[in-house]
């Protein structure tokens, strides 16, 4: 489920040049999804998509969302990039303070991984603070306000859910992004620059307690990475003070190992800012998934939608609209009271196969074999579903178009190989498929006229 099949959706939901048969056709052809209204949702957009305006809403939206997407992923892994080499920089006279970088690698990580937590316990509101303050939430505002051909998200008015989800989504990899910038460059600055780490804090904190928390840090890779944990005896050589200004010559005499800690830091990094935001990025995908479903139901005619595609077309094709006398009283030696019921095959005289399973499903019958004949068929295409023809078929005619001669001849082959034909006039779907009675009077004459024994009519 996309943001693109809930733009088009709501395209298609405002074309009114779709009928209630087409509906109906539509929900017959696709009857495994009847009972996933998603699902035949979906299907229905992906078949009609072609018929809409290029670019479609769907298209112009996901265009729109990946640009923006795309820069504030490159804005956010170059600011990582520039954080991270700025807390690495060091000028040869006082140390890197791991304690700096372990805060924007792992304590501030953690913190906007709480934020997001709250803010997608809050989605649903459509004034939702947390989300509204997020960078990526601003960024789309901006690139909103630079950009051309945005109009048609105010015509939308997109569920403030779906949007609330998009923009929770939009930071988790805002944020990822940061993350492999910030790692980018600490690997980049150790593997070019000599870099003497150290770490320093006015808390009252010594050498023991410290190990201890970092060990604590690694617990989830000191196992198989023993090397990317601090030991005590580096915590305690690379303990900095800055009262004074200057090295203690303590650190100068072991500046060559106070670069170990690197792996720590990338290690932290690795875990705290990039794995464990990555289940925070999923929850978020399948949030955005549910909002969208949950949007595309609440679309102003999606309900209807569903109940033309899955509910029969009402038929009350024993009343007569007209006024006149009922089509059973017309002078016709044979005729059927009701035709509901199984038949061996149902035939259309140029009515095409969509047409011809709604008519069926609305007059609640059914058959092995429903074909079109007439119409586009070829003379060899008939002759050779006429002989294939056997035990009872129904003839289904449409009522305003008068019987041609092209159809007193099928009706004669098919005539050689059925036991039982009987022939249904019906109307047009706006009618109900109630044929007109006047129509059907015409259809009664000419059977009469032909006289032939296995012909029958619907009454």
């Amino acid at each position: 489920m996309t943001l693109k099949t809930y733009a088009d959706l709501y395209a298609l939901l405002r074309d009114d040049r779709y009928t209630n048969e087409a509906y109906r056709a539509f929900g017959l052809e696709h009857p495994s999804s009847r009972f996933s209204p998603l699902a035949q949702l979906t299907a229905w957009v992906e078949a009609h998509r072609k018929y809409l305006e290029q670019p479609t809403y769907g298209e112009r939206l996901e265009s729109y969302l990946y640009y923006v997407t795309l820069i504030l992923l490159a804005v956010a892994f170059m600011l990582g990039t520039i954080t991270g080499v700025g807390l690495l920089s060091y000028n040869g006279h006082e140390p890197v303070n791991v304690i700096y970088f372990l805060f924007v690698a792992l304590f501030l990580p953690l913190f906007t991984m709480l934020l997001a937590l709250f803010s997608m316990l809050g989605a649903k509101r459509s004034h939702n603070t947390l989300v509204h303050i997020s960078p990526s939430y601003w960024m789309e505002r901006f690139v909103a306000l630079l950009g051309k051909r945005t109009a048609f998200l105010e015509e939308m008015k997109i569920d403030p859910s779906v949007l609330n989800w998009v923009v929770i989504k939009r930071s988790q990899m805002a944020a990822l992004a940061f993350s492999f910038g910030l790692l980018t460059a600490l690997v980049a600055v150790v593997a070019t620059h000599d870099v003497a780490f150290a770490w320093s804090t006015t808390l009252q904190i010594d050498a023991h307690a410290f190990e201890h928390f970092l060990r604590t840090l690694a617990l989830p890779w000191r196992s198989w990475m023993p090397s990317a944990v601090p030991t005590l005896e580096l915590v305690e050589q690379s303990q900095y003070y800055r009262l004074g200004g200057t090295i203690s010559p303590s650190m100068i005499d072991h500046a060559a190992v106070l670069g170990a800690w690197w792996k720590f830091l990338a290690m932290a990094t690795l875990f705290y800012a990039i794995v464990l935001r990555i289940p925070f990025y999923m929850l978020a995908s399948w949030g955005l998934q549910k909002a969208i479903g949950k949007g595309i139901l609440s679309l102003e005619g999606a309900k209807l939608l569903l109940e033309c595609m899955n509910e029969p077309l009402i038929s009350t094709h024993n009343e007569n609209q007209n006024g006149t006398l009922p089509t059973k009283s017309l002078d016709y030696p044979r005729s059927v009271e009701n035709i509901a019921g199984v038949y061996e095959s149902i035939e259309g005289w140029s009515l095409p196969k969509e047409a011809l399973r709604v008519i069926c499903d609305t007059l609640k019958v059914e058959a092995p074999v429903c074909v079109e004949v007439g119409g586009n068929n070829t003379l060899e295409m008939d002759k050779e579903i006429a002989s294939k023809a056997s035990g009872e078929v129904l003839l289904i005619v449409k009522a305003w178009e008068p019987p041609t001669m092209d159809f007193m001849d099928y009706l004669q082959l098919l005539a050689a190989s059925a036991e039982k034909i009987v022939v249904m006039p019906v109307g047009t779907a706006e009618e109900g498929y109630v044929p007109n009675t006047r129509h059907k009077e015409v259809w009664v004459r000419k059977l009469a006229e032909a006289d032939l024994e296995k012909v029958w009519i619907a009454a």
